[in-house]
């Protein structure tokens, strides 16, 4: 059974409806569908959506550097395949990943695609 600090709304392993739910508490963020999965986007600029697995998110990061690191810390939770080689993106396991470091990756993510105009009255809200 996970700790709590894994746990998702309803105690257990995230989800995808916990994944949605933390994607879309961000401004101006929107569901649509990408590859047939449920993607979140912002600005109409993907920054993670949920692969075909569907335990298994993909996640905008900062740089490849970033992505490298977070597989290197923690490679139970994050992970690549070669179809993301090259590509500032990471895959998170949904059975691995603590809610507060999900709401933290969604965030960074959302961060790097979100409109500067968005990203200043969002910052002056918090």
């Amino acid at each position: 059974m996970p700790s709590e600090a894994e746990a998702g709304e309803d105690g257990g392993v995230i989800t995808e409806e916990d994944v949605r739910r933390e994607a879309l508490a961000l401004p101006g963020t929107s569901e649509r569908s990408m590859y047939g999965t449920p993607a979140f986007y912002v600005d109409r600029k993907w920054f993670a959506r949920i692969r075909d697995e569907g335990d298994v998110l993909v996640v905008l990061c900062a740089s490849e550097e970033d992505k490298r690191e977070l597989i290197a810390a923690q490679p139970e939770t994050f992970f690549t395949t070669p179809h993301y080689d090259g590509y500032a993106a990471v895959l998170v396991r949904f059975g691995a990943v603590e809610r507060d470091e999900l709401a933290e990756l969604l965030t960074d993510a959302w961060r790097l695609r979100a409109p500067k105009r968005l990203l200043k009255s969002w910052d002056a809200a918090r």
